[in-house]
């Protein structure tokens, strides 16, 4: 199976849109034509580069929309061409489940460097974090324990520092 040919379109300024690949412009009905018939299409705008390819995908799909069925004579065929523009849509238009994970770790990542700042922040003003709490009641457990077991009465039960957020 040959790779689809792929299109770039570009924008003007004025709204024309210029197919690089066959050097001439074309109308948005020629763009869903290409894209029904397999060909993967690129929109740019022409001045700063940004893709448009949504846009211009959406606007094509509103106007077929707007024309409805009775254009065509072959209802199958008409069919076929839009699930194929659909298709095409739905597969530009979905985020990759690749990129999900990758803002997913990005977020994890930033909330470490946020949690390590508070953290380096609370060290310097000398005020103990979760961490530290949690230190200090390990090591008063640890030393209850040892009192414990060498024989010697527990002390007093004091209040546990409270750990706080």
């Amino acid at each position: 199976m040959a790779a689809p040919e792929r299109h770039i379109i570009k924008k003007y300024a004025n709204r024309k849109l210029y197919d690089t690949r066959t050097s001439s412009y074309i109308t948005l009905e020629g763009i869903a034509a290409l894209v029904r018939d397999g060909s993967e299409i690129k929109v740019v705008d022409r001045e700063t580069g940004q893709d448009l390819t949504q846009v211009t995908l959406s606007q094509i799909v509103l106007s077929e929309e707007k024309r409805g069925p009775s254009r065509m004579v072959d209802g199958g065929a008409l069919q076929e061409r839009g699930q194929a523009l659909l298709d095409y849509v739905r597969k530009t238009l979905n985020v990759p489940s690749d990129l999900v994970n990758q803002m997913e770790r990005r977020k994890s990542d930033l909330e470490g460097m946020v949690d390590e700042a508070i953290e380096q922040a609370l060290h310097r003003l000398r005020i103990p974090s979760h961490t530290d709490i949690d230190k200090i009641n390990k090591r008063l457990d640890r030393l209850s324990a040892q009192l414990k077991s060498a024989g010697l009465p527990a002390p007093e039960k004091a209040k546990r520092p409270k750990r706080g957020r």
